[in-house]
């Protein structure tokens, strides 16, 4: 995971956990993937051992000293790091799925390099906005003037950074786009423009392939992103049709890849994003309806 005084206390999904295990008397081991290493077939980490989580103190956390341990004896491992998603993401799976057979882990190293998450969703094209990924200048022309207004956002980035919302008659559009292609190497990705997002982005959390909770979150008043990271403000939700019709879609698919915890995103209807790094959502669900995520994914784990 993310280095911990980085963290929210109120907020972060994966405190939440970690305080759930502590509750019960686990060991709770944290450790960077820049921690990871490889000797002679062992998957070896240099941990701290989370000794207390309390929110009354500051700060809010106790750790043990530094100790270097084999993954293979760990019972549960939570890959919790967010993105950006870059080779030193993609060569701690890379290790870690030497072990992935042996110890459980949540999601399986394998798949999460194999699902980013701005592309797996286009396995289900029909479910999602128009959506182009490319760095080629004459089709991404041609998409806005197809589609007008658009969003244009980097492939690999996270927490609503980087995202712009370009209306049809913007005529920072060309600078914009010379800015992408100059500090991006990869494609990045254009969309429709979904006027819905005023309603609210809806992340779903699903286990197994299950939807077990789900909030919303309104754009704040001076931007169009709903992200909490950015300002986004969550509020208590419901499952409609449609959101049950898509997790009964990319359900069976995340449990056979052994994508145990995943975050959806939907607005309008459409299928935007499908998180299998480091979803979050637990203490906003905990907050409105009362239901303990961690605690039940531990159960089910």
């Amino acid at each position: 995971m993310d280095p911990l005084e980085g963290l929210s206390l109120k907020d972060d999904t994966t405190l939440a956990i970690i305080i759930e295990c502590l509750s019960k008397n686990y060991n709770v081991w944290h450790f960077l993937s820049k921690n990871v290493s490889y000797l002679d077939g062992n998957i070896n980490a240099t941990c701290k051992n989370i000794l207390e989580i309390n929110e009354e103190k500051f700060p809010y956390y106790k750790c043990g000293d530094l100790k270097n341990k084999n993954l293979k004896n760990m019972d549960i491992i939570f890959i919790r790091q967010d993105p950006p998603f870059d080779m030193s993401y993609i060569t701690s799976t890379y290790l870690l799925e030497y072990i992935e057979n042996e110890v459980k882990i949540i999601n399986r190293p394998s798949q999460i390099r194999n699902s980013p998450e701005k592309l797996f969703l286009n396995k289900w094209n029909h479910l999602t906005p128009k959506t182009l990924i490319t760095r080629n200048n004459k089709e991404i022309f041609s998409f806005r003037e197809k589609y007008q207004d658009i969003i244009i956002k980097p492939l690999y980035g996270n927490g609503g950074s980087g995202i712009f919302y370009v209306k049809k008659d913007d005529k920072n559009f060309n600078s914009l786009i010379e800015m992408f292609l100059k500090i991006e190497s990869e494609p990045f990705i254009i969309q429709e423009y979904l006027p819905e997002i005023t309603q609210g982005d809806k992340r779903v959390i699903l286990f197994n392939g299950e939807p077990v909770g789900a909030i919303n979150r309104i754009p704040g008043d001076f931007d169009m992103r709903a992200n909490l990271h950015v300002g986004g403000e969550a509020i208590k939700t419901s499952l409609s049709k449609k959101d049950v019709e898509i997790c009964e879609t990319i359900g069976p698919s995340l449990k056979e890849k052994g994508l145990f915890l995943v975050g959806i995103d939907i607005i309008g209807g459409k299928l935007t994003e499908i998180n299998v790094t480091s979803p979050t959502g637990f203490r906003e669900i905990f907050r409105f309806n009362g239901i303990n995520l961690a605690r039940n994914l531990l159960e089910l784990l």
